[in-house]
């Protein structure tokens, strides 16, 4: 049967193409483009999709796109007959009862739940373990749609308040409030235009520290470059207009600032920092002498140096100067020469991830080939023992105070579970509190590590995890997950879409790159800026070794990535788009020539460089992955996946991609796009719409790899159901 053509005029000023044929109809919006160019360096570059960058909030023309695309998506979607199936079983699988593990605050224990489907974890009080839980938060009854979450708590010392984070639909803009604890009484308090800190208590709980940003002009939210923020003192029962400013930098607008408090209640610690690496300035101010100037007490953004505690003018600090695996140092601020520290913990072999000081004991986490290592310290430095767990897994938590005599912890990894354990730091013994139940038999399951070579040379680690019985024969449905980059490690953990794709044959791969922080900051340095197609070598290297040893093959191989992931998914697909089968990148970083231009964009050029350097500007234009389309080539079928109120990476970088990968395919693969709305960069999205992406992703890949469902799948059960979607994304 030939091919037919129709040409259908929308709104907004936009064309669809409709292709007629054997398959079932796709329909792509002709998205209208700009005569924009601009000059880098002597380099002419087109930017033709320019208008899109702009706020979907705002233009009615971008936003007549998203409701044109999420038409086109959602078509393709309801027409696939295991789309169904797939949402029912991960929701059935979702309902598990989820805990984070508890905290002392005060007289009470702290935690938060999830009953398994609440679109928002529920925030609960304990007076001991074995007591009755007691409502403290619940912000699922903030919205209709769950899409107001609770982010961010601090609790003053005593335990009497908390000031809680209020996240609106994904935006990394926080609006602080305060409650308190025993009365369950809010308090009038609330404060505005707060992101990347938590506020710091004063010893006896009259106030907090914290740090915000002015005020943007109306409209511009979403969008403009954060700068100039500054350190107050709130007072409670006080307004906001009223607060004290404690610090500020106008000579130095980039800089953003993390408060501290020390243990004694003496000191005021400021952490300043100016964008995603650990390098930071510390200043420190006598509480009782706020009117003071601060005093400089290490660092030139150089160097990490991340505040542990203190004892009276002891400062402990974790820091990477000297030792790129780091390690922990005691400075005087009598005497903070560096000839002067005294190093408590020295750099170990494997990489010193996280530290914390709990009953006088420093717990140091490490990761041994991306695997969790937790080791405990005297103040002095003596080793004392490591704790003991099991298996290729990751350990999370350990939180508490200097006087805490005890702490908690989760473990968990691909095919088991969390489970959260009490520790006691006198006799080392971990006892069970709560294991999640989950629809799952881990002996099921097989976790492997294993190791490869990139392109130039480099030992690069990879999980696989994937259903006992698989067959090593070329044939198997293969999800490639990747980030690798701003020092972040990738470790195992636990996910029921995950197990889901395994329960459908499907092999999970998750290769640890370089500029990850899997091995301190020389693997980190290795994929960053000049040095950034490292990381793209490496998770192409992954691939073709999967190919090689007979798993998969590259039409049945997917790959998926979020954020500075998405951006590896979008080099990878347009540097090698005969290596794979499937593309899901997510909210992913696509026009690296502008991207220090919006919100916290300027933030990354720690990690990515600048087009501003002529250097840099020739690495960034070689691999951005909106300029390395090219028109006529067969991309693989490919998900993009964004939301419009991401303030982290605007969705402007997803557009504007989406849009030239349809003006440039080649092949018959679909190419669409997916915009959620009322919702950010991830953090705080319900569990109703993450149910539904997840749901409509394993369907678009059920599709596009021609993958068949198990005929021992089990049965659809009813579960509570999801609202019904509109086209344009909305319910």
């Amino acid at each position: 049967m030939g091919r037919g053509w129709r040409v259908l005029l929308i709104g907004g000023g936009l064309w669809m193409a409709v292709e007629l044929g054997m398959a079932a109809e796709i329909v792509y919006p002709l998205t209208k483009t700009v005569p924009q160019v601009d000059d880098y360096h002597g380099v002419q570059v087109p930017d033709p999709y320019r208008w899109l960058e702009d706020d979907v909030r705002v233009n009615p023309e971008v936003r007549a796109w998203v409701e044109a695309q999420n038409a086109v998506t959602f078509r393709f979607l309801e027409q696939i007959p295991e789309r169904e199936f797939l949402r029912r079983r991960l929701t059935q699988l979702w309902n598990y009862e989820k805990f984070s593990p508890p905290s002392r605050q005060g007289p009470r224990y702290v935690f938060s739940k999830n009953d398994g489907l609440q679109n928002q974890f529920v925030l609960y009080t304990q007076d001991t373990l074995d007591s009755p839980a007691e409502l403290l938060i619940d912000p699922n009854t903030w919205s209709p749609d769950g899409t107001v979450a609770l982010s961010g708590t601090s609790f003053s010392d005593d335990g009497r308040y908390l000031a809680y984070g209020v996240q609106d639909a994904g935006s990394d803009w926080r609006t602080w409030r305060l409650l308190d604890v025993a009365s369950r009484q809010p308090l009038p308090d609330e404060l505005r235009w707060i992101k990347f800190n938590t506020p710091a208590w004063l010893k006896d709980g009259s106030g907090f520290f914290y740090a915000r940003y002015p005020a943007p002009e109306p409209g511009a939210a979403f969008q403009t470059l954060n700068l100039n923020q500054r350190v107050y003192l709130h007072r409670l029962g006080s307004s906001q207009d009223d607060d004290v400013l404690v610090y500020a930098r106008p000579d130095e607008p980039t800089w953003g600032f993390q408060p501290s408090v020390s243990d004694d209640g003496q000191y005021l610690v400021i952490t300043a920092w100016k964008g995603t690496d650990d390098k930071y300035r510390v200043f420190y101010k006598r509480i009782d002498q706020l009117d003071g100037d601060a005093v400089h007490l290490v660092g030139e953004m150089e160097h990490e140096y991340s505040f542990l505690g203190n004892d009276g003018t002891t400062f402990y600090f974790r820091t990477d100067r000297d030792a790129p695996r780091r390690r922990v140092v005691a400075i005087d601020i009598r005497q903070p020469q560096p000839e002067r520290w005294r190093e408590v913990i020295p750099q170990q072999p494997h990489v010193l991830t996280d530290v914390n000081l709990i009953g006088n004991t420093f717990f140091a986490t490490y990761l041994r080939d991306a695997v969790t290592q937790v080791k405990l310290f005297t103040t002095a430095g003596e080793y004392v023992r490591d704790v003991e767990f099991a298996g290729l897994g990751t350990a999370s938590g350990f939180g508490g105070k200097r006087t805490d005599t005890e702490t908690f912890y989760s473990y968990a990894s691909f095919a088991t579970p969390p489970s959260i354990y009490r520790y006691d730091p006198v006799t080392g013994t971990s006892t069970l509190w709560r294991r999640a139940a989950v629809d799952v038999r881990p002996e099921d399951y097989v976790v492997d590590q294993v190791f490869y070579t990139s392109k130039d040379g480099t030992r690069i680690p990879m999980f696989l995890a994937y259903k006992r019985g698989l067959k090593q024969d070329g044939s198997a449905p293969t999800l490639m997950y990747g980030y690798g980059g701003f020092n972040i490690a990738l470790t195992p953990s636990f996910s029921v879409a995950r197990l889901l794709w395994m329960d459908l044959g499907g092999l999970f791969a998750m290769p640890n790159l370089r500029g990850g922080g899997e091995y301190g900051e020389d693997w980190h340095v290795a994929g960053t800026k000049t040095r950034k197609q490292n990381v793209f070598d490496d998770f192409i290297a992954a691939a073709e070794w999967l190919i090689a040893q007979n798993y998969t093959r590259p039409d049945r191989l997917a790959i998926q990535g979020g954020s500075n992931g998405g951006l590896l998914v979008g080099a990878c697909l347009t540097q090698r788009p005969d290596l794979f089968g499937a593309a899901l990148p997510a909210v992913g970083v696509m026009d690296m020539l502008r991207f220090h231009k919006f919100t916290a964009g300027r933030f990354w050029v720690d990690d990515y460089g600048c087009a501003d350097n002529p250097d840099e500007f020739r690495a960034l234009y070689a691999y951005s992955p909106y300029h390395a389309l090219k028109p006529g080539t067969r991309y693989p079928a490919t998900l993009v996946t964004t939301a419009d109120t991401d303030d982290r990476v605007v969705p402007g970088h997803s557009f504007k991609f989406a849009a030239r990968l349809q003006a440039c395919q080649a092949g018959s693969a679909p190419t669409l796009i997916r915009i959620e709305t009322r919702a950010g960069h991830g953090a705080g999205k319900p569990t109703a719409k993450i149910i539904e992406e997840t749901a409509d992703q394993w369907a678009f890949l059920v599709k596009v790899l021609n993958i068949e469902l198990p005929a021992d799948r089990p049965a659809q059960v009813d579960c509570v159901s999801s609202p019904e979607r509109s086209h344009d994304g909305t319910r």
